[in-house]
């Protein structure tokens, strides 16, 4: 199986070549791509050099499997080409998601939507896979009637140069400013663009998202995105009103028994998530299950997980295993 790589230079693409050979993904031959300035340049992976070709070489190669991570105008412009040629594209940026004809995917929920007709699958927002991966179990027992989100997102959500920006900020040293304003000892209300609700682009995809994962457009959500002063992953406090009520240790337990998910919830003991602990994890982690004594019906959790493997690289190299697994492709 050959297994194509757009963005192979990026911060995503690099986790992408770490996950792929942590999980020992069966391929012939890898096919990296990055942008024209990289071209005949070399990478490693698995102890051997290949050569990064153009976006036009790795077409004229014909993929069986393309992973895209190298931005959505990218995406919009090359994904249909690979297609066109039999590749299954997995595209890691925001260009396909909400289109109609496009599924949008986190194996472990909605894997099962998948078939051979598939040729451009989206890879979700990282914000979205975390949330997700902890309200399916509870959606599909309570049924969810409003969902509150507020993000704590690392700088490298932004990429290598806001993760360059924090650390230049903490070296003392004055450089590019990728934020309007300071990240270091800061928190930005501001995760991508304003859009004209007021709104950041980032928020709006925490809005429309989950209700195409999960498949139910009937509950209500609302967010505010957070970039604050660490690299290791995304927070998420989460505020959930279901239609039916629940037993905490019930919440735990379909928690506990849903895959890729991991409880830390000991306050006695100080443990919760936290980004530091989750860094390089594939797991999303949940803590500080408790009911929100203000509302009937309604439960507080706390969601962290590593925004550039199980929200980006291991979720779509995910996607990819599913579809070998299932005879898809």
């Amino acid at each position: 199986m050959k297994i194509a790589l757009v963005g192979a230079t990026g911060m995503v693409g690099n986790v992408m070549l770490q996950v792929l050979a942590e999980r020992n993904f069966e391929m012939t031959e890898l096919i990296p791509v990055a942008s024209e300035r990289s071209v005949g340049k070399h990478i490693s992976f698995k102890n051997k050099e290949y050569t990064i070709v153009s976006l036009q070489d790795a077409v004229n190669k014909q993929p069986d499997i393309a992973l895209f991570s190298a931005g959505g105008d990218t995406s919009l412009e090359w994904a249909p080409k690979f297609a066109a040629v039999g590749s299954t594209v997995i595209d890691n940026s925001s260009a396909w998601r909400m289109d109609p004809e496009k599924k949008l995917v986190v194996p472990e929920i909605n894997g099962d939507v998948l078939s051979n007709n598939d040729k451009i699958i989206a890879n979700p927002n990282c914000s979205t896979i975390q949330l997700v991966m902890a309200l399916a179990p509870l959606h599909k027992e309570y049924t969810m009637k409003r969902v509150v989100i507020s993000t704590y997102q690392s700088v490298s959500g932004t990429g290598v140069k806001a993760v360059q920006q924090l650390e230049n900020e903490e070296a003392g040293i004055e450089g590019e400013m990728v934020y309007p304003h300071p990240i270091g000892r800061n928190a930005l209300p501001h995760c991508d663009v304003f859009l004209e609700n007021g709104y950041t682009k980032e928020e709006m995809k925490l809005v429309k998202e989950p209700k195409k994962i999960l498949g139910d457009d009937r509950f209500s959500i609302t967010a505010t995105a957070v970039r604050i002063p660490t690299a290791g992953g995304h927070s998420e406090a989460v505020n959930i009103q279901f239609e039916h009520d629940f037993e905490i240790e019930k919440v735990r337990k379909l928690l506990r028994e849903s895959p890729g998910v991991i409880v830390q919830d000991n306050v006695k003991e100080n443990i919760y998530p936290m980004p530091i602990t989750a860094h390089q994890k594939d797991e999303v982690f949940v803590g500080r299950i408790r009911r929100d004594e203000s509302q009937e019906n309604s439960l507080n959790l706390w969601i962290v997980s590593d925004n550039l493997r199980k929200g980006a690289a291991t979720n779509a190299v995910q996607i990819a295993e599913y579809l070998v697994e299932k005879k898809i492709i």
